[in-house]
């Protein structure tokens, strides 16, 4: 096996016990032994299992964020674009399980991104700029808009970790129940929402 056949073994190892175990759960010594390797190999390639864990982390990020951007970047409108950012992260839930299941645990300590809050601003901040779009046509107040991009895409990030476990519709439904809250929700956004009580807090 050449150097970079063994590092992508380590890789995979280390992405398939990540995603049963957590980082916490996981052991240097148990991705050797998966690995049929000794832990040595393991730190000459990555230098602990923070090293791996990272290479892990990124390359899902950079699954996950080539799939939405792309939905994001091509033409329609901008419903048809939430649809397609819906879907994108849905695709990436159902086809990269695994990757999806390491990046809603938390991160290592001392790791200052990668985690999944931080992605999924990331994610956000690529949707502001339709939202605001639609705010300023709809003669609501566009600085809102960031705010509003965090809820909506909190609100796929969550149902996208519910049905990684409850396989019980389509993604194409979930895809549309999302859509339809969320747009439907759009179409009626009050220009200065208001609670019904007023807030103690």
């Amino acid at each position: 096996m050449t150097g970079n056949e063994r590092r992508e073994q380590l890789i995979a190892v280390g992405r398939q016990l990540f995603a049963e175990r957590g980082f916490e759960g996981t052991s240097v010594e148990e991705i050797a032994a998966r690995a049929e390797v000794s832990k040595p190999v393991v730190y000459e390639h990555f230098g602990g299992k923070e090293g791996l864990y990272a290479v892990v982390v990124d390359r899902e990020i950079t699954a996950l964020t080539t799939g939405v951007s792309t939905a994001l970047m091509s033409q329609g409108s901008a419903r048809e674009l939430i649809e397609r950012a819906a879907l994108a992260l849905l695709d990436y839930v159902e086809g990269r399980t695994d990757g999806f299941r390491i990046l809603v645990r938390d991160s290592p300590p001392g790791q200052q991104t990668g985690s999944f809050a931080s992605l999924m601003s990331d994610v956000a901040t690529q949707v502001e700029h339709l939202l605001a779009q639609q705010f300023t046509t709809r003669r609501l107040d566009a600085r809102a808009a960031p705010m509003y991009a965090q809820m909506l895409v909190g609100m796929v990030a969550l149902t996208g970790q519910w049905w990684m476990d409850q396989r019980t519709f389509k993604k194409a439904d979930v895809a549309a129940h999302l859509v339809n809250l969320a747009w439907n929700g759009l179409t009626a956004l009050e220009a200065r929402p208001t609670l019904t009580e007023p807030s103690t807090g």
